[in-house]
This record gives structure tokens, sequence and C-alpha cells, in this order.
């Protein structure tokens, strides 16, 4: 049985955990591995080997940082399909999802391996009479990150590439559900000649959480999960004077105009509705048709449904795999009967899907339709394959919906009229915008992160909002000395 433990200090951690936990491969539902967790000791001890390595790697070149950002990007290309093999295997999104994944965190290290001109300063001669100003930026010291179960790879890759190209040292604690893709990005950072210490991995829950969000040494935390521990996350992390970023949970609305390309709208629903099996903080979980188009876009996205392959991530043919756990799974399929008593309707049944035989985590992607804001299945977050179709009179009614939720993360609009796409993206209060297109996270760089109970600090990941996040910024004014004032001169002797 695998055993997946620390990494401290550029190896392994050699202790013996006294607890650990379970590691399942989602499409068999066999146990697969157990995962050791850290006592607040052994996060202690993470800690400890960032701090012993922050000294230097501050006062490492900015040049020699960015080589090993390059050499760290060519070994995630050449081992992108070992990544993506190893996601599927403790996540279960199929192998394209996965690999899409791994390409996405890509982006965010080659925007790091910038780090050059990410941290230029500005300079202004003659503020003062022989008197000069400029700006720096330096690295804060030792900074964590705790993310979640569904990309394991990418969205650590959203924060330490940039966090460690700026001068950090850093600490991730990954999600216990798929914890091995961590390790293997920690044996590629070795490989591209990280030096020990840089980059540290710490496994486990609510201990080594804790213990990081106190630690007098962590200066900074960033944070990618559900709203209610991102809420906490923010308020203890902050309480112990670190700079927090946390971003939390969503509810991402689609809303569909009447002159919308239904084809369009349909497909992209799907798209975002059940890809990695709704578990992404970007699915669009509910669509908002506006009058009169509802009938017809619901028949559309059926039509699509009812053509999904749901297997496992290593075959191929799959579209959609299953969910990570047993009690995520049956605690998604409690949405559907209560939608139903709530009365929605369900239009597309997930449970009668085509799945694969066996004890595997599966349910097939579900439609829940005439949803309204009163329901659990809108008001909650399911993160599943379930589709929730709210009918809204007019444009000023879906407004009214997206402005009431509480959350901001991200949201689209399908619309052929560009007035209407410029006025909802002026005044929709979400963070990131789509305007036909169903998932908008932006490019690495620009910045990731939505507003409201979506996120709670002021920073967003990654672009240059994730470089000032970690980083702080020095203003430095000097006056020197003319030379002309007089003193030793080794220049050639004249009589003038």
């Amino acid at each position: 049985m695998k055993r997946i433990t620390h990494w401290i200090g550029g190896k392994p951690w050699t202790g013996t955990a006294e607890r650990q936990g379970d590691v399942f491969d989602p499409a068999s539902g066999e146990l697969s591995g157990h995962v050791d967790f850290a006592a607040a000791d052994d996060a202690d001890a993470a800690v400890a080997a960032a701090s012993e390595a922050f000294a230097a790697w501050r006062d490492t070149s900015l040049a020699k940082r960015a080589n090993i950002l390059f050499a760290f990007r060519e070994l995630l290309v050449r081992n992108r399909d070992e990544l993506a093999a190893l996601i599927s295997s403790e996540h279960g999104k199929v192998r394209s999802d996965a690999a899409g994944e791994v390409a996405r965190g890509l982006e965010v290290v080659e925007f790091a391996c910038g780090i050059p001109h990410l941290l230029k300063g500005g300079f202004s001669e003659n503020v003062s009479t022989r008197v000069d100003s400029y700006s720096i930026r330096q690295p804060l010291g030792v900074v964590a990150g705790i993310t979640p179960f569904n990309f394991p790879a990418m969205v650590p890759m959203w924060m330490f590439p940039v966090a460690i190209a700026a001068g950090n040292t850093f600490v991730l604690k990954p999600s216990e559900k798929d914890p091995s893709t961590s390790i293997r990005l920690a044996e590629l950072w070795r490989e591209a000649g990280l030096p020990d210490g840089v980059f540290n991995v710490v496994h486990g829950d609510k201990v080594a959480v804790d213990t990081l969000l106190t630690h007098p040494d962590v200066r900074a935390v960033s944070f990618v999960g559900s709203t209610p521990i991102a809420r906490y996350v923010y308020e203890t992390g902050t309480a112990h004077g670190k700079r927090v970023q946390a971003l939390g949970g969503a509810k991402n609305h689609m809303l569909v105009l009447p002159d919308a390309d239904l084809d369009l709208a349909a497909d992209a629903a799907v798209s975002a509705g059940f890809g990695s099996a709704g578990e992404r903080c970007m699915a669009i979980s509910v669509v908002v048709a506006v009058d009169p188009v509802g009938d017809e876009l619901v028949a559309k996205i059926k039509e699509r449904v009812a053509g999904l392959t749901v297997g496992p991530g290593s075959e191929t043919a799959s579209e959609m795999g299953p969910l990570v756990t047993r009690q995520h799974r049956d605690k998604v399929v409690s949405y559907l009967d209560g939608g139903v008593a709530q009365g929605a309707t369900l239009a597309v049944d997930g449970r009668s899907h085509a799945v694969p035989a066996g004890d595997g985590f599966w349910l097939g992607p579900t439609v829940l339709d005439h949803v309204t804001a009163e329901m659990d299945c809108y008001r909650d977050e399911i993160f599943g394959p379930v589709l929730s179709v709210v009918r809204a009179g007019s444009y000023d009614d879906g407004m009214a919906l997206i402005a009431a939720n509480p959350y901001g993360n991200g949201t689209a609009i399908f619309t052929n009229d560009g007035g209407a796409a410029r006025r909802f993206q002026n005044e929709v209060e979400v963070g990131m915008i789509g305007v036909n297109v169903p998932i908008p996270v932006p490019m690495a760089y620009y910045s990731f992160g939505g507003w409201k109970a979506s996120l709670f600090g002021d920073t967003h990941v990654h672009g240059t909002e994730g470089v000032h996040f970690y980083t702080r910024g020095k203003v430095v004014t000097a006056r020197w000395l003319d030379p002309g004032h007089g003193g030793v001169n080794l220049g050639f002797p004249t009589n003038g």
C-alpha cells in the first residue's frame, strides 16, 4: 500500500506519523494509499526548514532564480502526462481535464519566469537637490499555501511559483484527499536545482492548518476552498499578524438573453457545468434563462447531456469522471430529491445515467429545472454535476438574482447584443466576467479572484497582484556627495 508523506528540507520526511488518512481511487472506490497527517511539531519542522533556507534564497540573484524556474518549467512539460495520470488516479477527473489542469498551472510558472521584469522598481532623479528616490520590492519570508482537492496541481501552482520567484520560501498544505501530486512537484523542484528548504509540503488536517495560521515565522497565507473555511483562515491568520488571501466558494451564474445563440449557450452550459464532475469553483452551476428561451434551452441542454460518456479517467472515451469521495457523492445526490421536494423539476436525473459498474463514486450529470432562489439547491454550493436552471422574466430580473447572491466569483452572459454585454460587465458585482465565455478564468498575467463572500482579503492570486501579495515595498531616498568636493583622485595629473 502506497504511503504519502511530508517533504521537508528537500527530502521525504522519515518520521512515524501518529495519524494517517486514507486515499482512494474514486473510479473503483478502492483504497490506494495512506497519507501521513502532520502533528504540530511536523508542521513546525517544515516552517523551520523554510526559515533556514530563506536568507540565502532571498539573496540569490534574480537571474539564478529565473534559471531554476525555467528548469522547473521544462520538467513540468516533460512530466505532464505522468502528473495528469496521478491527478486522475486520486481526484477522479478524466485524463484530458487533468492535462488541462497541469497546462493552466504551467502558465503561472511561465509568468513567474519573468520575475526579473516583474520586480523592477521605479527611479526618480533629483527629487531634491542631488537627492534621488527609488522603489524596490522585497520578499516577505516564509509563506504558506493551503489548497483544495479539486485542483491538486493547478491551485498550488497559482501560488508557489510566484512566491518562490519573488524570493520567499514556501510551505504547502495540500488536500489530504489527493496528496501525491504535491510530492511529485516537490521532486521536480529538487531536480530543477531549487535549494533544500525553499519548497516544503506538509499533509494533514486542521492541526497542520492551524499551526501554519498561528506560527510566528509564517508571514503570509494563501488559501482556496469553501467560504466558511476561507473566512476562518482569514480571521485566524490576520489575528496572528499575517497577510492573507483566502478565496472562498461560488455560485456562478450564466445569464442567457433571448437573442443569444442557444446552441452555443447549451454547449457552454454543459461544458462548464459538468467538466471535472462540477468540482470547480468556476463551474457554471446556475443557468438564468430569460423568457422566452427557457424551454428551448433546457431541451438543447438535455440533448447534449444524454450523449455524455461518464467513465474512469484512464479511458480516453470518458468525458466526465467520478466524484472525489463517497461521502461527497452522497451529499451531492441528496440535493436531487431535496430540490424536487422544494418544487424543482428533475429534468435530467444523473442517477439513471449510464455509469461504470463497480463501487466507484459515480453520479451522472443532472439538470434541475424551475429552480428558485429559496431552494437549497440554489443557495448552497453543491460542488458536483448538478446544473440548476432558473427562469427570469427580463434582463433586470436576472441581474437582481445575481446581485442578491452572496457569492461573487465568476459569471457569464450569453448574448449577441454588445450594449447588453457592456452593461452587464459594468453592473454585475462579480470578480471574473465572461461574455459568451462560460468559464472566464484569467490568464496567468492577470489575477484570479472574486468579490463578496468569494474572497477574504484584498489581493487576488497570480498576475501582478500575486507578485504584490508575496512582496512588500520600500522607498529609498538617497543623497550622495558630489565627487568634485575633493578627496583621493587617481586620475592623470594635469596643470589645470
